[in-house]
């Protein structure tokens, strides 16, 4: 005989104390006494906080400038000076015969325009200086922001600046063939670097390389180490120049100025030789010290500082930072230098 399975059902289990819940009939939200306290306003430590923060210290209060205002009255004082020695000499030339005093008109007039030319050739060679660090930031923001249209407007502005590099023609043919095929901005860019400035980068290399071999070189036989400096004072200052034209920019001389004291300050932030490169290991590894002589390896150390200041350099005025392309190094030129297979 089969028994029929037994029906489920349910048991409502009490709490002592507690009064059955009648079925169909809710009950009550009820509140708990948990022991929170709340925390009055004035006591709170969270309001009121800008208030409770002593106030920042006042700005020092700074004294007259009295260098600019003595170097604007100096230079104000010899400028009435030149010009009343410059008209007293127009007169007395006007007084012994016509022709000597339009001669020297002509002459300051031709003064002028130059003076008025160079003024214009150094501002020109100052904007394009902050126009290719404006480009480099740029380009940061564009490969942050991802979208493709400042990723496009960089490598338009980057067209534009190497149009008159002829060793970057092959490379604007080859973004102007892709024109709308890439829409991502990392993509993007990253042809344009390996395109535009490859090439450059190239040609930069050698020329650190090369000027770097003639320091070592002349001061590895030079006598003195005034001589030394000088030299290595002079190569810097060329290879800086040829660096910043190279890169599509001409800075004038105060440009010049300008820029190579942003390349000893790059140096000071990025570091020394020694620290920033390993150099040491590197030397010690090579067996350095047992293979050249004391001079010649001065004269090693004093190109590998050519190459320091090439390379700041280089960091400088590149219009894009190192992304697709690997940045050279102290390593790279140490083996070339020295004559070391790495």
């Amino acid at each position: 005989m089969t028994k029929e399975p037994r029906k489920p059902q349910s048991f409502v289990f009490d709490e002592p104390g507690e009064k059955p819940v009648e079925e169909g009939r809710m009950r009550k939200p009820g509140a708990f006494d948990a022991g929170i306290v709340l925390t009055p306003d004035e006591l709170d430590p969270f309001l009121g906080t800008a208030d409770a923060l002593p106030p920042p210290p006042p700005r020092p209060r700074r004294g007259l400038p009295l260098v600019k205002i003595f170097l604007a009255a100096l230079g104000t004082i010899l400028s009435i000076g030149f010009g009343l020695w410059l008209d007293g000499l127009i007169r007395a030339l006007f007084s012994r015969a016509d022709w000597l005093g339009y001669t020297a008109i002509a002459i300051t007039a031709l003064g002028i325009l130059a003076l008025v030319g160079m003024v214009l050739r150094e501002w020109l060679g100052m904007r394009r200086l902050s126009a290719v660090q404006a480009l480099k930031a740029e380009a940061e923001d564009a490969l942050r922001n991802r979208m493709p249209a400042p990723a496009r407007t960089v490598v338009e502005k980057l067209v534009a600046l190497s149009e008159r590099l002829p060793e970057t023609a092959a490379g604007r043919a080859a973004l102007a063939r892709t024109t709308g095929e890439i829409i991502d901005a990392e993509g993007l860019l990253a042809l344009a670097e390996i395109e535009l400035l490859g090439p450059t980068d190239r040609k930069v290399r050698q020329l650190i390389l090369n000027a770097s071999k003639r320091v070592s070189v002349v001061t590895a036989v030079s006598p003195r180490a005034l001589v030394d400096l000088g030299y290595v004072l002079f190569e810097a200052s060329r290879l800086v120049r040829a660096i910043a034209e190279a890169y599509g920019t001409h800075p004038g001389r105060l440009g010049m100025l300008r820029l190579f004291r942003d390349v000893v300050a790059h140096l000071a932030v990025t570091g020394s030789i020694a620290v920033g490169d390993s150099l040491v290991q590197q030397v010690l590894g090579h067996g350095l010290a047992s293979k050249l002589s004391a001079r010649l390896g001065e004269g090693v150390v004093n190109g590998l500082m050519t190459a320091r200041i090439g390379i700041a350099a280089m960091d400088l005025l590149r219009p894009l930072p190192f992304k697709a392309m690997k940045r050279p190094g102290i390593g790279d030129f140490l083996g070339d230098l020295a004559g070391i297979k790495s």
